[in-house]
């Protein structure tokens, strides 16, 4: 028999918890002591009732949410192998990243497993390879990253010119699952606010609705890339806020039946070289809020990502960490935990209604593309992160081990077996690229050059 193990305690108003804490503060002022105001302009409150709470959100969640793993594409039959040995350890979908061409038939003719997804993210776009992949891949379940707007965004230029890449996404949505793909983790690496990252996330996504309405294309799946930061309850409700928007978005395209899923992968913007076994609690945390969001897949960073090459180890350690989550810390076992929140819930609401506010924005100005090629989308992220980082170095915004209880001792000099800074390559490009960079990089350079 159920019971309401509430029921012989009485109900107490939103008004009466605030007289309380009034009272317990002595006179010092409830809104300076208690109520704080974050990047994106909301204001958090000490606690939240059912009496303020307008309406509840209703967001449809993954009934699964998959362990993903990256593996980058050098060799074809080599990759495939670690994949399946991924796979047998626990890993349930793959990621897998070419920079340049490779042998297809030798990556699956050595795929074991036929009913495991496959994402790939390919930097460059062939249409003949492109559809020489989908026909030999027919087997498997497959979503290939088709992002020229997120190219161009990082770039600087289209992969070929504007009307070309265009024609060629045209040509590859005539298949028999269109499939868009919409990668926001550029905005989040390179500094912009959670509002930002929604609005443009979606004004991006009109970018391609607008086309597709043009050349008469229909859209089945639209699959979200998302990076997710440490600021654990904002990001729950960024997720939710993002299924949110998009199915506005996509209603108001007539594709109401359009599946949206979420690819989340934790933030490169607070990882650091220095006391980097803290990376792991950051990126667990962040992991947490993606599953806890309603992340379709989760794909976790190694620890040591930023300074070393792909090794055993540090894909073993991520892999793991998402596997706790999922076997020991039953992550898998609510579908929306997050639902009855009233912090969560209220957070959703003013995260997409400003992030919609700045999306009619966007579109009342001529769009994401336009707004992009002006260099108005990349002025309003720099600003963002300038203050971001302001808050950095003046230790208001704390990075343990870097720029808090720094460890004088930790040297990184000689374990650099890749470079972790951002790298300039002066080029002409039709537009100014949009720049990850991590907030402890100018800080990590001067350590670096202080070691001996």
């Amino acid at each position: 028999m159920k019971t309401n193990l509430f029921s012989e305690f009485d109900a107490v108003s939103a008004k009466a918890f605030k007289q309380k804490i009034q009272f317990d503060l002595k006179g010092a002022d409830y809104n300076e002591t208690l109520v704080w105001q974050s990047l994106e302009g909301i204001h958090v409150k000490p606690f939240y009732h059912s009496d303020e709470i307008k309406e509840t959100v209703a967001v449809q969640s993954p009934q699964k949410w998959f362990i993903g793993e990256k593996i980058f594409i050098v060799d074809a039959a080599k990759s495939a192998q670690t994949a399946n040995k991924a796979i047998d350890n626990g890993a349930e979908a793959i990621y897998f990243q070419a920079e340049t061409l490779f042998d297809l038939e030798l990556l699956f003719e050595g795929l074991k497993h036929k009913e495991v997804p496959l994402y790939f993210e390919l930097s460059f776009l062939d249409e003949d390879f492109y559809k020489r992949f989908h026909a030999f891949a027919k087997a498997y379940h497959i979503t290939t990253k088709l992002d020229i707007i997120n190219h161009l965004a990082l770039d600087g230029n289209w992969y070929h010119n504007l009307q070309k890449d265009h024609d060629i996404v045209s040509s590859l949505l005539q298949g028999e699952e269109s499939k868009l793909t919409v990668d926001t983790t550029l905005y989040q690496n390179a500094g912009a606010t959670m509002v930002q990252q929604l609005a443009y996330g979606i004004a991006h996504l009109t970018e391609y609705l607008n086309h597709c309405e043009k050349e008469k294309l229909s859209i089945n799946i639209v699959t979200f890339e998302v990076a997710v930061g440490t600021n654990y309850f904002f990001e729950i409700a960024k997720l939710r806020a993002l299924r949110k928007l998009a199915g506005v978005v996509l209603s108001a395209f007539n594709y109401t039946d359009a599946t949206i899923n979420i690819i989340a992968h934790p933030s490169r913007r607070n990882k650091t070289i220095y006391d980097y076994n803290i990376n792991m609690l950051r990126t667990t945390t962040e992991c947490m809020s993606a599953v806890l969001g309603g992340a379709d897949w989760v794909v976790n960073m190694p620890y040591d990502a930023l300074y070393h090459k792909t090794n055993n180890f540090g894909q073993r350690i991520s892999r793991n960490q998402l596997i706790v989550l999922k076997e020991e810390s039953y992550f898998d076992v609510v579908q929306n935990p997050a639902d009855g929140s009233y912090y969560v819930e209220e957070l959703t609401t003013q995260l997409a209604e400003k992030a919609l506010a700045l999306y009619k924005d966007i579109e009342t100005q001529g769009g994401f593309l336009r707004q992009l090629k002006e260099g108005t989308i990349q002025r309003k992220i720099k600003e963002s992160a300038a203050k971001e980082q302001a808050k950095f170095d003046e230790g208001e915004l704390i990075l343990l081990g870097t720029n808090k209880h720094p460890n004088p001792k930790d040297v990184m000099k000689d374990e650099l077996e890749i470079y972790p800074f951002v790298k300039i390559n002066p080029r002409k490009t039709l537009l100014e690229p949009i720049i990850a960079k991590r907030l402890a990089e100018s800080l990590e350079q001067e350590r670096i050059k202080a070691e001996k």
